[in-house]
C-alpha cells in the first residue's frame, strides 16, 4: 500500500520512516510512503499556505489553492472521481477517534493520502470537496497534524502482511481483540523477592491460556470498562467477568 503525507514540515518524517515497523515494511515493500511539502504549490514569493478567516477572527487557516494543486499531484481528484481504495484524510481534533479498528480498516486500502492540519484547520471547502475523513488522536489539541500522521503510518505499517514476524503478536496486542492485553514476564523469574506467577512456570499451555484470558479481562474491567460493551465475549468470559465483578464488591 502507499501513504502520502501532504504537510509544511517534510523534514519531521524521514527520521522516523527510516526505523522500527515502519523501515521493515517499506523494506520488504510493503509500505510506500511519500511526504509532500505544500510549500511547494504556492504561487507567491513567501510560499503563503494559510490566510485569515473572512469574518475575522484570530488565529489562519490552510488555503485551498495549494491543498487542491497538491493534492492533484499525487493523482487525487475531487471526491467521487478516485480510483477505489483510495481514501482521503485530514487530521483535526474534530475527527473520529483513531482506534485499533480504523486501523485495521485502513490497512485494507491501497493509498491513503494525509492531509496535516494546521492552525486553526482548513478552507471548509477542501473538506467538502476533497476530504474523505477526519481523524483524531484524542480530545487535545496538537500544534499539527504531523505526529497524528506518524502515528497512523506506524498502526497501519505493522497490520501489513510479514512486517511483524508472528500474526500471534498483533493478534494478542491490546485492542486487536476487543480487550486489554494480559500481563507478561520474561527472565528471571524471581528478582528481590518478586516472583513470576506460578501458572506461567507450569508448561500447562491450555490453563496459561484461560490464566491470561482471565488477567485480559480483569485489565479491561478495572482500566477501560467502557471496551467490555463492544467486545466479543464467550459465555466463558461472561462468567468470568461476573465472577471478577462480584470479587470486587467484596474488595478482593
Amino acid at each position: 500500500m502507499k501513504i502520502t503525507l501532504i504537510t509544511i514540515f517534510p523534514d519531521m518524517f524521514p527520521a522516523v520512516f527510516a526505523e522500527g515497523m515502519i523501515r521493515v515494511a517499506r523494506e520488504k515493500g510493503r509500505l510506500e510512503t511519500q511526504v509532500v511539502n505544500l510549500r511547494d504549490f504556492t504561487d507567491d514569493p513567501h510560499r503563503t499556505v494559510d490566510d485569515a478567516p473572512f469574518g475575522g477572527g484570530v488565529g489562519m487557516v490552510l488555503k485551498i489553492e495549494p491543498l487542491d494543486r497538491a493534492l492533484a499531484s499525487v493523482g487525487v481528484g475531487e471526491k467521487g472521481s478516485r480510483e477505489p481504495g483510495t481514501r482521503v484524510l485530514l487530521t483535526s481534533p474534530q475527527g473520529r477517534k483513531l482506534t485499533q479498528d480504523g486501523a485495521i480498516e485502513y490497512a485494507a486500502l491501497e493509498h491513503i493520502v494525509v492531509v496535516c492540519g494546521r492552525y486553526k484547520g482548513v478552507d471548509e471547502r477542501v473538506f467538502e470537496h476533497f476530504i474523505d475523513e477526519e481523524f483524531s488522536l484524542g480530545d487535545f489539541i496538537l500544534s499539527g497534524g504531523e505526529p497524528a500522521a506518524l502515528c497512523l503510518v506506524d498502526a497501519v505499517a505493522r497490520l501489513l502482511p510479514d512486517v511483524v514476524g508472528k500474526l500471534d503478536s498483533v493478534e494478542s496486542d491490546s485492542f486487536h481483540s476487543g480487550l486489554l492485553d494480559h500481563a507478561y514476564y520474561t527472565r528471571p523469574a524471581e528478582y528481590k523477592g518478586w516472583k513470576v506467577p506460578e501458572i506461567l512456570m507450569s508448561g500447562h499451555h491450555g490453563n496459561i491460556a484461560l490464566a491470561r484470558r482471565e488477567e485480559a479481562l480483569r485489565r479491561t474491567l478495572a482500566r477501560r470498562p467502557d471496551l467490555l460493551d463492544r467486545a466479543p465475549l464467550t459465555d466463558a468470559d461472561r462468567k468470568v467477568l461476573r465472577k471478577l465483578m462480584r470479587e470486587r464488591e467484596r474488595g478482593v
